[in-house]
């Protein structure tokens, strides 16, 4: 039987989501999967379920043997002291988006990875039914605009939680909207790539008790194309989608719903579990690491380059 190695910087929510699924992969796959934990205080307790899928758990980096896999989901505002101690000691990098924290942008990347260097940046929102879907539709569309809206209730993200005390109430730690919720510029970048005009309004408007952005909104220009986005913490109830303007109609994929409406009314359904699009793109990276040298769909430059964009840094 195959065994395949693997390293987990931060057991948050989002790391155990992904070591849960990559142990579920594994198994599917038949592989043997020996997952250890870099902790920094290991008496802080692990999420049920968590324990038994580590082999060991760490808590002095120079003790780091070689893995295939090395995931960095701790903090964003933490990834790259994460990426240093992990340099040269993984043959494959997974890095929770987004890659650094608003104000560490101007970090060389390359001091932090090996030449050569697997890596890839989470961007679950690729991988949904509904996106998959719209890809498939995209090059008979011909779109001329997009409107793109991203909006919910930053105290109802966390059911139990005070909103006030998590990263996303906090600038230094990688909070705001602006990087947040970059799902939505990854994947107009991934649908139609770097914009050639870009601006951008963001500030702190609502009653929120946080001192990072809560709302952030952009006008984009490309050669054929024109996109609006909206991306806001405020809002009351669930909104994510995206309207396609075409010649022939309006095609919109939402998100929250799970559907893809087409310029002719046809409604597609995709609703699905909100974990399938993680393990798609788990099922993804597996393939990837596996694989020999080459891109990722999301490689750190081109994941570096949409974070200082939405940041308007390009």
């Amino acid at each position: 039987m195959q065994t395949l190695t693997a390293l987990f910087i931060g057991l948050g929510s989002i790391g155990t989501r992904h070591l849960k699924n990559l142990s579920a992969l594994c198994g599917a796959r038949g592989i043997a999967l020996q997952a250890d934990a870099l902790r920094s205080d290991p008496s802080r307790p692990l999420r049920p379920g968590t324990a038994e899928l580590l082999r060991r758990q760490i808590t002095d980096p120079a003790a780091l043997g070689h893995y295939d896999l090395a995931f960095i989901t701790n903090p964003t505002s933490l990834h790259a002291g994460a990426l240093a101690q992990v340099r040269g000691k993984a043959d494959a990098l997974f890095i929770e988006k987004p890659l650094f924290s608003a104000e560490q942008t101007g970090l060389d990347l390359s001091a932090l990875l090996e030449p050569g260097q697997k890596a890839y940046v989470a961007a679950p929102m690729r991988w949904c039914g509904t996106m998959l879907a719209l890809k498939r539709h995209l090059p008979e569309l011909h779109p001329y605009c997009a409107r793109v809206l991203c909006s919910s209730y930053l105290p109802q993200w966390r059911p139990g939680v005070d909103y006030r005390t998590v990263y996303s109430a906090h600038r230094a730690m990688g909070g705001g909207v602006t990087i947040d919720l970059i799902h939505e510029w990854d994947y107009l970048v991934d649908l139609f790539g770097m914009p050639q005009e870009l601006y951008n309004l963001k500030g702190h408007y609502s009653e929120l008790e946080i001192d990072s952005d809560d709302v952030s909104l952009y006008l984009a220009r490309y050669p054929h194309l024109v996109a609006e986005v909206h991306l806001d913490y405020f809002g009351r109830g669930y909104r994510r989608s995206i309207e396609l303007f075409c010649p022939s109609g309006s095609c919109v994929a939402d998100f929250g719903a799970g559907t893809l409406t087409l310029p002719d009314g046809t409604v597609e359904h995709r609703e699905e579990d909100v974990n399938e699009r993680y393990l798609r793109e788990m099922d993804y990276f597996l393939s990837y690491a596996a694989g020999p040298a080459g891109p990722s769909v999301n490689p750190p430059a081109t994941a570096l380059q949409v974070l200082k964009l939405t940041l308007g840094e390009l």
